[in-house]
């Protein structure tokens, strides 16, 4: 294949189409459901009706005119890129970031792939014993993440379509209130849009974590979990009160010494995060909360928020 060619069309740099094609290789790829079956699929992983009805009109018919070849192969290689690492539990970007603009084969063309891989991770998680219920709960995340970068006007994307190739891996478990990360000796929790984060619904999903891995994954040894969020940076606590979710969440972890994080702005991912946008001017941000106050109000102060790390044994 003309590499340079193929990334001209995709309106991506080359060298993004030359990780792909290194990454697949010959690899397996992995076939989409049948179309027929794609609603109830979409259903049961979450995803809202005006985005199904995105999905489903961009379907890579065999005789779309929407699906130039380099857009399948795109689509076929990031499937065999994914697969490949069936098992992993690291960041893995499936393929380059699109010009989503040009229609709905390119906004979501990472959703199909998630949707081919979706026979492929229950498979490894019925290898592993994981409930169905926890498999579906948690591979509907795609659902909250595509209604989330709608509210977003198509923002978040860039960052969702790698986040996702953790569930679709195997990598990570929605249990309860937290998601839950295997890594090597500690398990990375994340806070999905899920409701308060009260205590006892941390507490149970903790629980059910310590049981979870020793069960279906008994040659991996945890000693801690671990966390990685501008939701532990201790400047909160000038503004929340002490008895809030938040700072009481802080409060399980020893952080690690601060280090400015390579490549992420911790005042983007709080903006991220706590008002869904990236471009809306401070002054604009609506202020409905005491956490929306605070951090609008630290960063018109000129002040920074920080991400920090930390971790507490199992």
């Amino acid at each position: 294949m003309d590499l340079d060619d193929t990334a001209a069309r995709l309106g991506v740099p080359v060298e993004d189409v030359d990780r792909v094609h290194r990454l697949a290789g010959d690899r397996p790829s992995a076939p989409l459901p049948a179309k027929a079956d794609a609603p109830a699929i979409l259903d049961r992983l979450a995803v809202r009706p005006d985005d199904a009805a995105e999905i489903m009109a961009g379907w890579p018919d065999p005789d779309s005119p929407l699906w130039t070849p380099e857009l399948r192969w795109l689509l076929d290689r990031s499937i065999a890129l994914i697969r490949a690492d069936l098992g992993g539990h690291g960041w893995l970007p499936p393929g380059p970031e699109l010009p989503r603009e040009r229609g709905p084969a390119w906004r979501h063309l990472y959703v199909y792939a998630y949707l081919a891989l979706v026979d492929v991770v229950t498979g490894y998680h019925r290898d592993h014993g994981v409930a169905d219920a926890v498999s579906w709960l948690t591979l509907a995340d795609l659902g909250r993440n595509l209604a989330i970068d709608r509210r977003m006007h198509r923002e978040g994307w860039p960052v969702m379509q790698s986040w996702l190739t953790l569930h679709a891996r195997g990598g990570l478990y929605e249990l309860g209130r937290l998601q839950h990360q295997r890594g090597d000796t500690a398990i990375d929790l994340h806070i999905p849009e899920a409701g308060p984060l009260n205590p006892e619904a941390v507490a149970a999903s903790l629980d059910e974590a310590r049981a979870f891995f020793p069960r279906h994954f008994p040659d991996e040894r945890y000693t801690a979990f671990s966390c990685g969020s501008w939701l532990l940076d201790p400047q909160l606590q000038e503004y929340l009160p002490g008895d809030s979710n938040i700072v009481r969440f802080q409060r399980r972890f020893e952080l690690e010494p601060y280090e400015e994080p390579e490549g992420l702005d911790a005042d983007v991912e709080v903006l991220r995060f706590a008002f869904r946008t990236l471009t809306t001017p401070l002054d604009q941000l609506p202020l409905r909360t005491v956490l929306q106050r605070a951090i609008v109000d630290h960063l018109k102060a000129g002040r920074h928020w920080h991400w920090r790390r930390g971790r507490f044994p199992i």
